[in-house]
């Protein structure tokens, strides 16, 4: 699709911000002006997606020495450094292409040791030297988090690293700008060990393109061990599909807690503990976890609807979509308190054909960070900067799940334009509203907004969960500049009348950076 041209004279409004808002991000800017903060981050690791991914699996440090003239430790002089040297944490680990290429050389090569050469299209080479050992050989076809070999310290090195380069033609370029500009800045996380390109997604995951697997059952287990998984009556499995469907969980996940608590509803009966109904509930949780799942305008515990979208909500509630496989397992123990009655779930719902949960494997909470912190709000340089990069996606495609380079979804896009900054942020809308509320934003009032603030509201996910997020391009007209739907694309677009949805915030990023010491 061709882009439309780039406007950018909203963009004045930086320059011409009226003196009341000034006032306000002085006064919550103690911090000197510019500073920029380390990003806070979330637990779990971030998912692969998109075509390319940093050269590690584990958490790394970006050391100082890096594209440019560096001081040779051994030769002690002046040279050329053509790459980015990287340590894996908390001790040498694998290596992995960042992407999909051939293997164009794989062997010794004088100063760099061992070395593997990956050949990526348009003239793109990736080098990782001085490598411990090899596990790829010449002509080999990889794929992004393909293992090429292991960290070390052949060749001219002072200790195990890694020597990353990036070359374009036969020219070394500076691999840090590059990786960011591709969306996958080497900010030190830690990143799954596959890539999902936009074809491997599910075909059921939406908001984001993120799912991830149930997790496996595991031991001890109790009832499970003697009662095997009933079939499901066709009006009871409609009821699950359903609720897993709007609730962004695999309906196995609720089939598992439905035979586990009354086999499908064949036990009703009030247990000892005074649970009731389908999904057992306590009447004390179901005075705020209760919902009308049949639409006859009233929770009713006893409702086999009411309940068993209840028991969706309140999984999601307690995390089932955040952080993993970790988060289901979490969800599961707070809904009763037992490690065994979590892998019985587990068993019955991989028994039904497990699945698929929409969310992310990060875990942003506010409990992850402080929310406390004085952060220094965005400065206006480096907002313009991301605004710039998403203007110039302006007639892009929308595509759920879709990660560029012409086709996005919203909380792609907006992940995308701040990595131009060297800011990461998760890739959900929802994870990433919490993410800025772990210590990474600062909360705006309606009103109060500017230019490349973000805005959050409950979309197709349902009333109680964040599904679209937008980037402020005009607080005066209220505009956006985001990938808003199929229909539509990237463009620019409102956010007028939002206000009055369900769930409505804005949201300021800090003046943070996944590697505040560098300059951005």
């Amino acid at each position: 699709m061709k882009k439309a041209a780039i406007v950018l004279v909203p963009l004045l409004v930086f320059l011409g911000m009226p003196l009341g808002t000034a006032l306000i991000i002085t006064a919550m800017s103690a911090p000197a002006v510019g500073q920029q903060l380390q990003t806070l981050e979330c637990g779990g690791v971030a998912p692969a997606t998109g075509a390319w991914r940093a050269p590690f699996q584990q958490k790394y440090t970006v050391s100082d020495r890096g594209f440019g003239r560096e001081f040779h430790p051994i030769h002690n002089e002046w040279r050329m450094h053509t790459g980015q040297d990287m340590v894996s944490l908390p001790g040498p680990g694998p290596v992995v292409s960042i992407g999909t290429g051939k293997v164009a050389f794989a062997g010794q090569m004088g100063g760099y040791g061992n070395v593997v050469d990956v050949q990526h299209s348009e003239g793109v080479v990736s080098r990782y030297a001085h490598l411990a050992s090899i596990d790829v050989t010449r002509g080999q076809s990889v794929e992004a988090g393909t293992k090429l070999g292991v960290e070390g310290t052949t060749g001219t090195s002072t200790g195990e690293h890694l020597h990353f380069e990036i070359q374009i033609d036969g020219r070394a370029v500076d691999p840090m700008p590059w990786m960011t500009k591709h969306g996958a800045p080497l900010n030190g996380k830690a990143v799954a060990a596959a890539s999902q390109t936009p074809e491997q997604v599910p075909a059921n995951v939406e908001e984001g393109g993120v799912g991830f697997t149930l997790p496996i059952p595991g031991a001890p287990r109790k009832d499970s061990l003697h009662n095997e998984a009933l079939p499901i009556p066709a009006n009871i499995k409609k009821l699950y599909i359903e609720a897993g469907k709007k609730y962004g969980l695999a309906w196995t996940l609720l089939a598992g807690v439905g035979m586990a608590e009354t086999a499908h509803g064949r036990n009703t009966a009030v247990s000892s503990a005074g649970a009731q109904g389908h999904m057992q509930f306590m009447p004390s949780t179901w005075q705020s976890m209760g919902t009308d799942g049949n639409g006859d305008g009233t929770a009713d515990i006893h409702n086999t609807a009411d309940s068993i979208y209840s028991a969706a909500r309140y999984l999601v509630h307690e995390g089932a979509t955040r952080g993993g496989g970790e988060g289901v397992k979490e969800a599961l123990f707070a809904y009763n308190r037992a490690t065994w009655y979590g892998n019985d779930v587990l068993y019955y719902a991989e028994a039904y054909g497990g699945g698929i949960v929409l969310g992310t494997t990060t875990d942003c909470t506010e409990t992850s960070g402080t929310s406390s912190r004085n952060l220094p709000p965005l400065t206006d340089a480096r907002a313009k900067k991301v605004l710039t990069w998403a203007a110039e996606q302006d007639g892009d495609d929308y595509v759920m799940g879709g990660e560029g380079p012409d086709a996005w979804d919203c909380s792609s896009l907006t992940q995308r334009a701040f990595s131009q900054i060297d800011v990461s942020m998760p890739r959900t809308a929802a994870a990433q509203r919490d993410w800025l509320a772990a210590g990474n934003g600062i909360r705006i009032k309606p009103g109060e907004e500017k230019p490349g603030d973000l805005v959050f509201w409950d979309s197709y996910l349902g009333p109680n969960v964040i599904g679209h997020v937008a980037m402020v391009w005009d607080p005066a007209t209220k505009s956006t500049i985001e990938a808003q739907s199929t229909n539509t694309g990237v463009g620019h677009f409102s956010y007028e009348g939002k206000e009055d949805k369900q769930i409505f915030e804005i949201w300021r990023v800090g003046n943070v950076s996944d590697n505040p010491s560098r300059s951005t």
